[in-house]
């Protein structure tokens, strides 16, 4: 996951509406969101080769989503990042308690960005900081440096974003094309981060289309507020793409519960 832009309790009827975009080698195995067969709570795609997820929800109202930090230096053998989100979805710990634990063992991964939250609460952690962030309402975009860092396509997302959040309704359509640009940034505005200036390039736009590593799916996540029988519904809906960047499967997922923390 490369690119994620986000309302937090900042839309009336909205807690929570998020765009992601999943970046990817197009031949790292994966399959499409759905209730995964071995913890039929969790409702995410599924990244065959760590057994992880990049974003997901649960049953229990819960999310999680999770980007890499790019840095020139890797580890020869770390951990899988989509873990942090799998364990906990699949978890019932505390959410601040689990971001604590990931923190602790963040010597074992490569950089990362972890998001975990519901319906009344979300957090941000990284290992390339120490401390944990409750956010307040607002909207924020992460990329692959730390949270609302001004990188081009993270600035993009936000100024595309909050256009849309001046509606009742929110059109799912218009989130995913909202992450649909493809044309580089220019030079002056590009991140150091040490893989070179012609891979900043190519990492540079919202969507990415390269020759074996580009934007596998667009998924939005949408938490609305249930005045009827006083709930949260959860959707997500995820876009999938070829390795050409054509749109392929899409699927949508609606899930009620639990009830709002604030009533």
């Amino acid at each position: 996951m490369c690119l994620i832009v986000f309302a937090w309790k900042y839309h009336s009827d909205y807690p929570l509406i998020m765009a992601a975009n999943r970046d990817e080698y197009y031949q790292r195995p994966t399959t499409l969101a759905g209730f995964w067969e071995d913890q039929p709570d969790i409702l995410a795609g599924r990244d065959l080769t760590g057994g992880g997820t990049w974003l997901g929800v649960n049953r229990q109202g819960q999310f999680a989503a999770v980007t890499n930090y790019r840095e020139g230096h890797q580890q020869p053998a770390p951990r899988s990042r989509g873990e942090l989100t799998a364990n906990f979805l699949s978890s019932d710990t505390d959410i601040r308690q689990y971001a604590q634990h990931v923190i602790d063992e963040g010597d074992q991964y490569n950089g990362f960005n972890l998001l975990l939250g519901d319906g009344d609460q979300l957090h941000y952690c990284s290992n390339r900081q120490p401390q944990i962030q409750t956010l307040s309402p607002g909207i924020y975009s992460l990329s692959n440096h730390l949270l609302d860092s001004p990188w081009p396509k993270a600035i993009h997302a936000k100024e595309v974003l909050e256009p849309l959040l001046k509606t009742n309704s929110v059109d799912r359509d218009l989130l995913i094309q909202s992450l649909q640009r493809r044309e580089p940034f220019a030079d002056e505005h590009l991140p150091d981060t040490g893989v070179g200036l012609e891979m900043e390039r190519m990492l540079s736009p919202p969507f990415i289309a390269s020759k074996d590593y580009g934007t596998r799916c667009t998924t939005v996540l949408l938490k609305k507020y249930q005045e009827k029988n006083n709930q949260i519904e959860t959707t997500l809906v995820e876009q999938n793409y070829g390795d050409d960047g054509v749109p392929s499967e899409r699927s949508t997922f609606n899930l009620i519960g639990p009830d709002r923390a604030d009533q």
